[in-house]
């Protein structure tokens, strides 16, 4: 689940011109042909996908007939890298950094929101001195060097009355949590609250998190589904048989928690193997999140793109103002 905003766009644009296709191909099962769906998940298998494997295994995408097949990424630039590209079907990434690609006219649209709140936070000890955002005055944050994270922290910490310009950035990388682990900087920005900081509790350095939309961040969409506009246009059916299969697979994992772990279990990435514990922690705190309440699975509010757009502008992550409809669409 890691974020990166901006580094990528040339790439991409590179790509666009040079790249077609997609994923059309279809396989045949018995007297059935099941249409191909590549999917790239944003970062190792974990309990936020738990889902996707759910639907998989339980047959729900061949219900549909569909034959989906799940990626891992090399690098956490790749999914919508690709996905601009026709590379592949459907990628799973951030609600930012769809809008930031949208402001490089790079021509991608989310179709399903599927944390519907940030998991990203600012975290501190929780026997530190730190008690609001504004108490950074003066300290360094460690951030894996992600413009995103920065502007977070700015918004934070103005929003608290403090003054963002003596709070130092530390770039950590990805190694965000020895950072905090040996007390190289005082804070953490780019953790999440069902990964960083469960990691850290365990590893007896429990942490206080400050949820960004407490202090002037708007409620984003953590993840989301994102595909091309012109495969969206092209095979509407295709994406509409997908959603309907994820949200019965969700649905599943809602009814069935302690069952769906163990199905994502079978999934693990040998390099970066799964905490059973860590993941049933994550899980209890991602459903929620994931919960569209009275809406469909996966639907998006106007209102919530509107605003998280205003504030890229407004920390200059845009260059302009977009027209944030365009940036997604509801399939239902």
């Amino acid at each position: 689940m890691k974020r990166l905003l901006v580094m990528m766009l040339c790439s991409m644009l590179l790509i666009l011109t040079g790249c077609s296709g997609g994923n059309q191909h279809s396989q045949s099962t018995g007297n059935h042909k099941l249409q191909k769906v590549t999917i790239m998940l944003d970062w190792y298998p974990n309990a936020v996908h738990s889902f996707l494997y759910v639907a998989k295994e339980k047959g729900y995408f061949k219900e549909q007939g569909l034959d989906v097949d799940i990626k891992m990424p090399a690098d956490t630039n790749d999914p919508l890298k690709m996905v601009a590209a026709n590379q592949i079907d459907i990628a799973l990434s951030y609600q930012p950094e769809v809008l930031v690609a949208r402001g490089q006219h790079i021509p991608v649209q989310s179709f399903a929101a599927i944390v519907r709140h940030p998991l990203n936070t600012l975290m501190v000890p929780a026997k530190g001195s730190v008690q609001s955002p504004k108490d950074l005055a003066g300290k360094t944050v460690g951030y894996p060097s992600v413009p995103l994270d920065e502007a977070i922290v700015d918004t934070m910490v103005k929003s608290d009355g403090g003054n963002p310009k003596k709070v130092k950035m530390v770039d950590v990388g990805w190694d965000l949590i020895p950072a905090m682990a040996r007390n190289k900087t005082n804070g953490l920005i780019g953790g999440y609250i069902n990964h960083e900081e469960l990691l850290l509790e365990k590893e007896g350095h429990p942490m206080k998190a400050f949820s960004p939309t407490e202090y002037g961040v708007p409620d984003y969409y953590e993840l989301v589904f994102v595909a091309s506009e012109k495969a969206l246009k092209q095979k509407k059916d295709m994406y509409k048989k997908f959603m309907a299969a994820a949200s019965k697979g969700q649905q599943y994992v809602k009814n069935h928690p302690k069952q769906s772990l163990n199905i994502l279990l079978k999934h693990e990435e040998k390099s970066a193997p799964l905490d059973k514990q860590v993941e049933t922690k994550s899980l209890n705190i991602l459903l929620p999140l994931m919960d569209a309440k009275k809406q469909p699975f996966g639907y998006q509010d106007a209102n919530t793109w509107k605003k998280v757009g205003d504030w890229l502008y407004q920390q200059k992550l845009l260059k302009s103002k977009i027209d944030t409809k365009s940036a997604y669409v509801n399939l239902d």
